[in-house]
């Protein structure tokens, strides 16, 4: 069913008034294309309840650009299986997910929401037409995906620093791609969905490494954390965690 715009970050893309985070597809998209486009879909905002899947497994028609919420992603390098590694990534707003099937229809990606998530769904074969009618299109995605592949490399890929650094950057990172501003407190940011375990698997650490790091940044009144929630305090102090020795 079609979701009511009433969430304010939604009221805010319609009317071409959000800022979206530097990388995202939607930022690199000229805004005279996105109110192009966004003419085409009246209505067509899906929302997706917590813990539900995005439909982008082999026989999915869609790519989804994501307006609010967060997903975790799942990759099975050497297939599913009790012990066998899984890759698991967060995605957020203004990022398009299933971008696979822009090449290989029959891709598919484990796509879960992890808050409620508001998405526009296009048709691949749309897609298609549309980066052919408009280069830009196709410009803004090719660049997203290479400056996704850059933050990966930057959020997950860090193994050599500490464990308090890397859980610092990775919560930075969702602050920023996927927080939402907490309306009755200036510059206070709340991260919903992911749990101490997701961030574990995102970060390939231990659970209670994960939540030792947690506790430092409490202590230091930097972040709260509640069940399935992440309250950013000071996110020039968390990333300051970041990128400190």
């Amino acid at each position: 069913m079609p979701a009511k715009a009433d969430a304010p970050r939604l009221n805010d893309l319609l009317l071409g008034r959000a800022v979206m985070p530097e990388g995202s597809f939607l930022k690199h998209l000229p805004a005279p294309t996105w109110t192009s486009m966004s003419q085409e879909w009246d209505q067509r905002i899906r929302s997706y309840d917590r813990d539900k899947p995005l439909p982008l497994g082999p026989d999915g028609g869609d790519v989804f650009i994501i307006v609010q919420g967060c997903v975790r992603q799942e990759r099975f390098p050497l297939g599913s299986g009790r012990g066998l590694p899984t890759i698991v990534r967060f995605r957020g707003i203004g990022e398009i997910v299933g971008e696979a099937k822009l090449i290989e229809q029959t891709s598919s990606v484990t796509t879960t929401c992890l808050s409620k998530t508001y998405v526009v769904p296009w048709r691949v074969s749309y897609m298609h037409r549309l980066q052919r009618k408009r280069p830009e299109v196709q410009l803004a995605l090719l660049r997203s995906l290479e400056d996704r592949n850059r933050q990966d490399e930057r959020v997950y890929a860090t193994f050599a620093q500490a464990s308090f650094q890397r859980v610092s950057t990775l919560l930075a990172h969702l602050a920023e791609t996927a927080g939402i501003p907490d309306p009755t407190v200036t510059r206070r940011t709340i991260i919903s969905g992911p749990t101490q375990k997701d961030l574990a698997a995102a970060l390939q650490l231990g659970v209670s490494t994960v939540e030792n790091a947690i506790g430092s940044l409490r202590r230091h009144g930097t972040i709260d954390a509640g069940y399935r929630k992440f309250i950013v305090h000071d996110l020039d102090a968390l990333q300051d965690s970041a990128t400190s020795a």
